[in-house]
């Protein structure tokens, strides 16, 4: 779990620093002020979630995320989709927390989709458990008055049998059947479950081994710290569930760092067009200077993103001149700005309108088709 950093780093990777600093300072320079920021900003959800997707080796259709987002899914969801909507879920949630929030504990653990704030009294932990025997149970009331009461009773009496059997199978009794003196803190399963993974996996520990670098990335440029932190989530892997959580990390740090504060920056759309060979290098500094340069392909998508999204707002804002004041029009514009692609369905329930409507609304604002199909067919913005 150690990870070490080169003396040398920041001699050897400097002209591919100072490229990635000045790209993405260009991008969060245009991102903060620009006309269709804030469409940039939630298009970049979906189109990240999908590169963290594919950097794992799963392919996932950003029409199909978009849809499963807006809870209108025009098939059963795979498990890669949930995976993806997961990604955009903690997306929004890191860019709506403070820029240090995701770095904590705290946050991490949230992240990590850890219960915090809720701690068991120590008077609770040392009661023994309370056992239900089949000879003692009675009925409360009477049973004219609940007549299910003797069943409920025995359901009950079942349930804490297996509640005790569990408890047994996971440690937490001792073999007096007594609750001991302590409890395991290991969120991982025990028993049977335990064959499943390894125990000698500890994600706390490495967790704590990847903050630990926070302070030694902070005596670097941003990006190349970034960078650092993402090479060593790589390497010491402290997630095995949701190793995708390390570009939005980079992110976050970026943002921390005051690099990146218009958006949560997309690292996995310019992570995806670096080769395989080069991000899973044995060499360090080949896989630094790789992931610098997704930084870089980042920033450049980045603002061909922010232009041709400008380009389409013109455009459809001069098909939408001299029309009524509550024209839906303007709505369906906002909408089509912040998603990838939009189907009928969701433009009449944004809108407010009829499916027919919808259709009506896309045909006379010339968004286009994106699909190909006759059917099911979906709009954006090329």
């Amino acid at each position: 779990m150690r990870y070490d950093i080169p003396d040398l780093v920041l001699q050897t990777l400097f002209s591919a620093t100072i490229e990635a600093e000045d790209r993405l300072a260009r991008l969060d320079e245009r991102a903060g002020r620009h006309p269709v920021a804030e469409g940039f900003r939630e298009r970049g959800q979906f189109f990240d979630a999908a590169g963290a997707l594919w950097v794992a080796g799963e392919l996932v259709h950003v029409e199909d995320l978009v849809l499963h987002d807006a809870h209108m899914d025009a098939r059963a969801p795979t498990h890669e989709l949930t995976i993806a909507h997961a990604v955009v879920r903690a997306r929004r949630r890191i860019w709506l927390s403070d820029p240090g929030w995701a770095l904590s504990p705290a946050g991490l653990a949230v992240l990590r989709g850890e219960q915090v704030g809720f701690e068991t009294p120590s008077s609770e932990m040392d009661r023994p458990p309370e056992t239900v025997d089949e000879d003692d149970v009675v009925a409360d009331g009477d049973d004219d008055a609940n007549p299910l009461s003797l069943e409920f009773a025995e359901i009950d009496a079942a349930i804490a049998r297996s509640q005790r059997l569990l408890d047994e199978q996971t440690g937490e009794l001792d073999d007096s059947g007594f609750g001991g003196a302590e409890r395991p803190t290991s969120s991982e399963p025990k028993g049977q479950l335990g064959l499943l993974f390894d125990d000698e996996w500890d994600e706390g520990a490495r967790l704590d081994a990847w903050r630990s670098l926070i302070p030694a990335a902070d005596r670097l440029p941003a990006c190349l710290g970034a960078a650092i932190l993402f090479d060593a989530w790589e390497q010491i892997e402290p997630l095995r569930r949701q190793h995708w959580l390390g570009g939005l990390l980079v992110g976050a740090y970026l943002r921390t760092r005051g690099k990146v504060t218009s958006h949560l920056i997309s690292f996995h759309t310019g992570l995806k067009t670096i080769r395989h060979e080069r991000r899973r290098a044995r060499d360090q500094e080949v896989r630094l200077r790789a992931f610098l340069e997704a930084l870089v392909l980042t920033g450049e998508l980045g603002l061909k993103e922010l232009d041709r999204l400008f380009l389409a707002k013109t455009q459809m804002e001069m098909r939408v001149r001299d029309r009524r004041s509550n024209s839906s029009l303007p709505s369906l514009i906002e909408l089509l700005l912040s998603r990838p692609i939009v189907s009928a369905g969701l433009v009449a329930r944004h809108v407010g309108v009829t499916q027919r409507g919808a259709l009506n609304l896309v045909r006379e604002l010339g968004a286009k088709e994106m699909t190909g199909r006759g059917r099911y067919r979906g709009w954006g913005i090329l």
